[in-house]
């Protein structure tokens, strides 16, 4: 489904919209208040723009580095061209582990490229370990929020799924205490019994092999220590040349996704260590399309995002649409410049128009990333591509010209004045009425000023 036909449904959805405008503004004025108390706020994310930047004009250095790193750690590092190659490699090392399930943590790459139905299809169970993963996975959803994937959700939903879904919920209430201490109960069986964790990355280190992961429930934490095999599933965009690159990215991050100075729990780990956490580490780097994306000198900015979702948070149209109208694991802004790179333009025609060009995305992005100016690029890309609808291209083709000749110029600006009134019937009733739903036709001036000069020579 197309964007606008999504959103179309989305907007008669009042709920969404409730829980969508409570949540999102929420987050972001948490985000206002502990971004104000950052004297260098601006230099920081001019730090992480530059330090993403470097790192993607080099990724292949980068990365190799990264792999000799885990190597010499005692971790191994397999590389994945695409999302089938990703999930294949996963679930043989499941099944060589010895185990027909495993625990996850929250993990954008694993979403992206459709893990858990893909263990399934081999045999596998995948448990969701974070609590809005949980909900979603139990009530057969999808995710809507980088963030929050059940932001689409209230408590009383949620309590309602529970009920349904965990043994010895069903006098459950709707109170958030009461909803966290059942998925915890829920949880704690699956974490103590499994052999093998799940786990995406927010960063990795090139220089020391180390992986980082950040969240605030402790779920990922017992996913990366207790199972005897942990599997990592990265983006090959995630890697950071040094470790000192990675203290700018902790204070950028936790204060532009959550609204906090530092995440309650920030996981390290480099490779395996005897009689401390898991047996064997794996490192799945994951490209599915971002090589390709680099290829684009002006559209590989889109790599550097780091997933904090603040984007989403300050975004006319998420907040009113939410995130599945955008029919991908990116939804928002990012997602409209991401998403279509990553597939293909010709499988995301509609998403570079599904946010605004307002700028506030591009404020807020911690690392500088010029989503307004990637929007008109992409959608420039996708008219030269052909991807533009053939009444559109005839139409601009026809300004083009209009606009080439001074002469046709000054000619279409007189019929412009004498057509006014049939042009503003047709505005409203013909094929310009969606064009003009939201925008007002200007009036014609009485006088160009070419005319105006020409009178008083």
């Amino acid at each position: 489904m197309s964007f606008p036909d999504a959103a179309r449904i989305a907007l008669g959805d009042s709920q969404l919209r409730a829980n969508l405008r409570k949540a999102t503004h929420t987050i972001r004025d948490k985000r206002a208040r502990v971004v104000a108390e950052v004297d260098d706020w601006e230099a920081l994310r001019e730090a992480g723009r530059a330090i993403k930047e470097r790192t993607m004009r080099h990724l292949d250095v980068h990365l190799e580095a990264l792999e000799r790193s885990v190597y010499d750690r005692g971790g191994v590092v397999h590389w994945a061209r695409d999302g089938d190659e990703a999930n294949a490699i996963v679930a043989r090392l499941v099944r060589e582990a010895g185990s027909s399930e495993v625990v996850k943590v929250k993990s954008m790459a694993t979403d992206e490229i459709g893990l858990n139905d893909a263990l399934a299809a081999s045999g596998i169970t995948a448990h969701e370990t974070d609590l809005a993963e949980l909900i979603v996975q139990l009530s057969h959803d999808r995710p809507s929020h980088i963030l929050v994937p059940a932001i689409h959700r209230n408590r009383s939903e949620i309590r309602d799924l529970f009920r349904r879904t965990l043994p010895g919920t069903e006098s459950l209430s709707d109170d958030p205490a009461a909803l966290t201490d059942a998925a915890r109960r829920y949880l704690r069986e699956r974490f103590l019994a499994a052999r093998v964790g799940v786990s995406g990355a927010n960063f990795a280190v090139a220089e020391t092999g180390t992986v980082c992961v950040v969240e605030s429930e402790g779920n990922g934490r017992m996913c990366t220590t207790l199972p005897e095999t942990l599997i990592t599933v990265m983006g090959i965009e995630k890697v950071l040349p040094r470790l000192d690159d990675l203290a700018v990215m902790l204070q950028l991050l936790p204060r532009s996704s959550t609204g906090e100075r530092m995440n309650p729990y920030t996981s390290l780990w480099s490779g395996v260590r005897p009689g401390d956490g898991p047996r064997a580490f794996h490192l799945v780097l994951l490209d599915n399309g971002r090589t390709k994306v680099l290829a684009d000198q002006v559209g590989r900015q889109a790599l550097h995002c780091i997933r904090c979702s603040a984007c989403l948070n300050v975004c006319p149209v998420y907040e009113r649409t939410g995130g599945h109208a955008y029919g991908s694991t990116y939804p928002g802004p990012i997602g409209a410049i991401l998403t279509p790179q990553l597939r293909g333009l010709e499988s995301g025609t509609s998403l570079p128009w599904a946010s605004s060009l307002c700028g506030a995305c591009g404020d807020v992005c911690p690392v500088k990333i010029e989503i307004p100016r990637l929007l008109i690029h992409l959608r420039g890309r996708i008219t030269a591509e052909g991807g533009a609808p053939r009444s559109e291209r005839l139409a601009m083709g026809a300004v083009a010209r209009v606009f080439a000749s001074r002469r046709r110029y000054e000619a279409a600006q007189k019929a412009a004045r004498i057509g006014t009134g049939p042009l503003r019937a047709a505005s409203w009733f013909g094929p310009l009425a969606g064009w003009t739903r939201s925008r007002e036709l200007p009036e014609p001036p009485a006088q160009t000023f070419r005319e105006w000069w020409r009178s008083r020579s």
